[in-house]
């Protein structure tokens, strides 16, 4: 008997409560926008049930939200009695709603890395088929396009099969490499400003990226920092609660700590990514902070193009994701760009997300 497969019809897992799963997908959602505050999530929540009757009489809000604490999904604060807190199990939630929101469902990779340009005794097969070469292994032989080879070559003559070196077809191995990333997100008072809210799309894009790096690159670097006045790193469980302050544009002091944290990195590849909806029109000097936010300030302008020169020497990309399209900040975007020899995209808040996934997994350049 030949070996095979056997099948069966698919039946998907019953959802344990209907209820519960419609509502804590919007309740995640809210909570991302609310900056954390489960209060405010949960009265929003409240208000759109009115609206739109996402409860019923027999699973109400008051059921959803001792769920919630069963789950271990919220707790409450000891230092506010009747207040929540989410918890750690929920801003993992959140991360991971976020990967399958902006980039898809991916699968895990046992060793997932990236890949370089650079062919060879590598570890990971790729998708690249070439003829069979002296010191290419056994594993690496395609059987099934060699045989068709092999019948395209020489035919078939009676129960006579001839297959020679030369229909051997075998796929490439690439060379795996880490990569260490930098992104940065720009926290200014713009950010919310003429009534639009760009700092939830730019933080539910970072949660993604770090769940991603987490399942599928575990063997990569990913620092997130935030720059307003000024600039300073935080932990990926403080995403949830990013919240835009009442800010100048200090790009210099967000690229001169993405420079510093990158010089620690012992890794090949390194790179910077930068969300930011505006110009820069912040420096800090010994004396306090020069600001202009009235077009675009030669002395601000120069300090940043001169970091943007830095890292290009320190063989650093700077990819820009502008989610802004005002002509004269273009101009600003592409002279940085150049300068850097780096990527600029002007991106709308709803394709941001595609942008810098398929930047960060097609980012194979390795730094000599």
């Amino acid at each position: 008997m030949s070996a095979g497969f056997r099948f069966r019809d698919f039946t998907p897992e019953e959802s344990g409560n209907p209820g519960f799963d419609s509502l804590f997908k919007i309740f995640m959602q809210l909570v991302s926008i609310t900056s954390g505050d489960v209060g405010e999530a949960l009265q929003w929540l409240n208000e759109l049930d009115k609206q739109y009757g996402l409860t019923n009489d027999e699973y109400g809000m008051g059921n959803f939200i001792e769920d919630l604490k069963k789950k271990g999904y919220i707790d409450e604060n000891p230092q506010e009695p009747g207040a929540f807190n989410i918890t750690a199990k929920s801003e993992q939630n959140i991360r991971r709603s976020a990967l399958e929101e902006i980039f898809g469902k991916l699968k895990k990779s046992g060793t997932g890395n990236h890949r370089t340009p650079h062919t060879g005794q590598g570890d990971e097969l790729s998708t690249d088929m070439r003829e069979f070469r002296f010191g290419d292994s056994l594993e690496q032989i395609q059987m099934t396009e060699s045989i068709r080879n092999a019948q395209l070559n020489h035919g078939m003559d009676g129960d006579n099969f001839m297959l020679t070196e030369g229909d051997l077809e075998v796929r490439e191995n690439e060379h795996k490499s880490q990569t260490s990333t930098v992104l940065m997100i720009d926290i200014s008072h713009s950010m919310i400003l003429y009534g639009e809210d760009r700092i939830t799309p730019a933080k539910k894009v970072a949660m993604a990226l770090a769940e991603l790096v987490k399942q599928k690159y575990p063997k990569d670097f990913l620092d997130v920092i935030v720059f307003g006045n000024d600039a300073w790193q935080i932990e990926v469980k403080e995403l949830p609660y990013l919240q835009v302050g009442p800010y100048h544009t200090n790009t210099v002091a967000g690229l001169e700590l993405a420079l510093d944290l990158l010089r620690k990195r012992k890794t090949a590849n390194k790179q910077i990514f930068m969300i930011t909806d505006g110009k820069p029109t912040c420096l800090k000097e010994p004396g306090g902070y020069y600001k202009n936010s009235f077009g675009l300030d030669r002395k601000v302008v120069n300090r940043t193009l001169n970091l943007a020169a830095a890292a290009r020497r320190l063989k650093v990309p700077i990819t820009t994701f502008m989610i802004a399209d005002d002509p004269y900040l273009r101009s600003f975007v592409q002279e940085f760009t150049e300068v850097n020899q780096g990527k600029a995209y002007y991106s709308s808040l709803k394709g941001l997300g595609h942008l810098i996934f398929e930047d960060y997994k097609q980012n194979r350049r390795k730094s000599l």
